[in-house]
């Protein structure tokens, strides 16, 4: 972007940590999802909001790809439109960039009696 001062541009981290901050409060998700690795779901929390976050930054444009572990029992497609619309809300408020697309993907659903935290997989064997 050009204001006739010169150029200013948004780094990829600064979009990616709006956007997960933004997931993050959205009711209905309970975490950000790294990826599967070693067969399960790592969780995270807001400590590394940039987790579970892809984005793609232009001159005047972002596209932004969330991970997410939602809460059982939800809506997951109305939470999922919601985290899109909040996600979209906060970066071009916060940067003046304008969002082409929010793509979501659900990695998980937290159990009532599982606890948010990174937890290895049980043992199988003692």
């Amino acid at each position: 972007m050009t204001d006739g001062n010169g150029i200013i541009r948004i780094s990829d981290d600064v979009v990616a940590t709006v956007a997960g901050l933004a997931a993050l409060d959205t009711p209905g998700i309970a975490a950000m999802s790294g990826g599967i690795s070693e067969g399960w779901a790592k969780r995270l929390s807001g400590k590394n909001a940039q987790r579970g976050v892809s984005v793609e930054v232009g001159e005047r444009e972002a596209a932004v790809d969330l991970r997410v572990i939602v809460h059982y029992g939800v809506a997951i497609h109305d939470v999922c439109w919601q985290l899109q619309e909040r996600v979209r809300e906060a970066v071009q408020t916060m940067t003046g960039l304008t969002v082409v697309e929010v793509n979501v993907k659900v990695e998980g659903v937290q159990l009532p009696d599982e606890e948010p935290e990174e937890a290895p997989p049980p043992m199988r064997v003692r």
